[in-house]
């Protein structure tokens, strides 16, 4: 695969974990450029909908070029945990969130979301609204940046390396990628073996920038509002702070109210709005081999119950 080339990640295991319907009503909730909203398109008739969602202009222009036409699609300009508002209660079959960034995203210089090239120092999900890295890394106090790189990027030399950028930042602002990868990698003491040390640091700043946690947490209270009974909530997360999110809401939601032992109650009372379907699922050793991306996609999958 070139590094340019769109990957879906999880395809046909995502697809199947939604058990769709072909006259029923779905939910892309990051359209990215239109891999997974493709196979479910292909599997609803002329009474199925499928209503996406992605705060990337450019996904919204490849939403058009590739279904603008098809009057059983429409697409969100937006956040995924708009849903609610945009699809209503109880009003759709299933929800596929593919969370994370894009290949494109990622390969695009110009988006700023990597070291890897050299490019503004932007990466937001819309590079139309809201704080740029750029300004975040010019604006936020050493001691929230040290929370943000430990919390969010799990990096254990936080505190130090926000020092080095709160220093370096009074001579020059950071405003290209490399110029705050080079920072980093010399103020990082311990690198590890195939990372670069700055991989923590952008993760974090990724994440703080687009709120993407807290994104995460408001969507999956709206998903389970969309659902329909019998519906489905498909999830992909690529890294471990995404996933214990979906993993804890899935979990606390399949177990119901937590009430004190011998309280007089039938198990019905204590059915939570959602049931776990199968284990988590991994990349193949195929999907590997294609695109190493995949390795730390974590796919998981509930049903919507009768409880409200």
């Amino acid at each position: 695969m070139s590094q340019d080339q769109h990957y879906s990640v999880l395809l046909r295991e995502s697809i199947e974990a939604l058990n769709i319907v072909e006259g029923g009503r779905y939910v892309d909730g990051t359209f990215g450029r239109g891999g997974h909203s493709n196979m479910v398109m292909q599997a609803l008739n002329g009474s199925g909908h499928l209503q996406a969602f992605d705060k990337d202009p450019e996904a919204i222009n490849v939403a058009g070029e590739r279904f603008g036409d098809a009057a059983n699609f429409a697409i969100h300009h937006g956040s995924f945990s708009e849903m609610l508002d945009v699809c209503g209660e109880s009003s759709v079959d299933g929800v596929l969130l593919d969370l994370g960034v894009s290949s494109p995203q990622l390969d695009d210089a110009d988006r700023g979301f990597s070291f890897m090239n050299d490019g503004p120092l932007d990466m937001r999900m819309n590079n139309a609204a809201g704080q740029s890295a750029a300004e975040w890394v010019a604006t936020t106090e050493p001691e929230e940046m040290a929370r943000v790189f430990k919390e969010y990027g799990e990096e254990r030399f936080a505190k130090r390396i926000a020092n080095a950028i709160a220093e370096r930042r009074i001579e020059k602002a950071f405003l290209r990628t490399a110029d705050l990868a080079k920072v980093v990698a010399e103020a990082h003491p311990r690198w590890e073996k195939h990372k670069h040390p700055a991989t923590r640091v952008f993760q974090a700043i990724r994440i703080a920038v687009n709120d993407e946690l807290g994104d995460v947490e408001r969507t999956l209270e709206a998903a389970v509002q969309c659902l329909k009974p019998g519906g489905r909530l498909v999830i992909i997360s690529f890294h471990s702070l995404e996933d214990r999110l979906v993993k804890r809401f899935m979990r606390d939601e399949s177990r119901g109210p937590q009430l004190p032992k011998h309280v007089p109650i039938v198990a019905v009372e204590t059915e939570g709005r959602l049931k776990l379907v199968g284990k988590a699922v991994k990349a193949s050793k195929d999907e590997l081999d294609e695109n190493v991306r995949s390795r730390s996609a974590v796919l998981r999958t509930a049903e919507r119950t009768n409880k409200s």
